[in-house]
């Protein structure tokens, strides 16, 4: 990836509905460290007031597939098991770190594995999750944007999800926005001051 000392990567994981794109949203507007979100790259269709290169990219199955071929992705899934593919792209994270930003990686579990895997990226790493399985239902039903066949879905990727946490620097739990929020950032100042030191 090459020169990508200047800025730092940083994962964000935790389970569908555990309120991750709140909080990282709310992030970029409060934390006072140089984050930049990484747009990951989709084959599912935008949904109502998506946007694409803000929200997602929007590659159909055949351009995620070269791209794929390419070694354009850090890492890319099938995720969910319903046909639609999610990854991140090499040149966007590289681009950020060489200016200096601390980019966010908002992407799943399996994803975040195989970036730790590649040593000399060294991210931080952030779980986010609601407490415990019962609450992280509740919120995925309230959302009332999916499925049961989907929410079946969530619930068994999450309940995997949630065996991998403690490969993860930090855990955050979500039960308040800006609690979390705040958590976080700290976390982020005292990781910055301790390696300028």
């Amino acid at each position: 990836m090459g020169d990508v000392s200047k800025g730092r990567l940083i994962i964000i994981s935790g389970p569908s509905g555990a309120g991750k794109s709140t909080v990282v949203r709310r992030l970029l507007e409060t934390c006072e460290i140089p984050l930049q979100l990484s747009v990951s790259a989709t084959t599912r269709k935008a949904r109502t007031g998506e946007v694409d290169g803000v929200d997602y990219y929007f590659l159909d199955q055949s351009e995620f597939d070269r791209r794929r071929e390419r070694g354009e992705f850090l890492e890319c899934k099938e995720v969910f098991g319903l046909g639609y593919w999610y990854g991140t792209l090499r040149q966007q994270v590289a681009t950020g770190l060489a200016e200096g930003r601390w980019v966010i990686l908002e992407i799943d579990v399996a994803g975040a594995i195989d970036i730790l895997d590649e040593e000399q990226l060294d991210p931080i790493t952030i779980f986010i999750h609601t407490g415990g399985v019962e609450s992280l239902e509740d919120r995925l039903r309230g959302r009332q944007t999916e499925s049961e066949e989907v929410i079946a879905a969530r619930l068994r990727t999450a309940k995997n999800e949630m065996k991998s946490m403690h490969r993860y620097q930090y855990q955050v739990i979500n039960d308040s926005v800006d609690r979390a929020v705040a958590e976080i950032c700290q976390y982020l100042e005292e990781y910055r001051e301790t390696r300028a030191c």
